[in-house]
């Protein structure tokens, strides 16, 4: 006999600014690499995006943000890229992807904790 329950999906949705930074990262390799390297990073940030959909708390709260007292974010990475959302019912909300290499600290401050 099976006990397999069906997995309750949540949803995904890229807020404006991480379609931008989607954009950026794109376009980045294009210009400086190549299309095919650009179009294999993009697909493979934007498939460990969706993979949330079936395991949205696999990430961990951010240490910057934590020292703050503010887990209400969480991440996940793909390579050097940061990729930071929140989750609000069912629907996994990304925020930014941003390069781990940059001043996460200042990237935070203006993507995040804005007044």
């Amino acid at each position: 006999m099976s006990l397999s329950r069906a997995k309750k999906k949540y949803k995904v949705n890229f807020l404006l600014n991480a379609e931008r930074d989607l954009f950026e990262i794109y376009k980045y390799v294009y210009q400086n690499d190549s299309e095919e390297k650009a179009e294999k990073l993009f697909q493979h940030i934007y498939n460990k995006c969706f993979v949330l959909q079936e395991f949205p708390f696999r990430g961990h709260v951010l240490p910057e943000l934590d020292l703050l007292s503010i887990n209400d974010f969480l991440e996940v990475h793909y390579k050097p890229y940061r990729i930071i959302y929140q989750i609000i019912d069912k629907v996994v909300f990304i925020h930014c992807i941003l390069d781990g290499r940059r001043d996460m600290q200042k990237l935070l401050q203006e993507r995040l904790i804005r007044d």
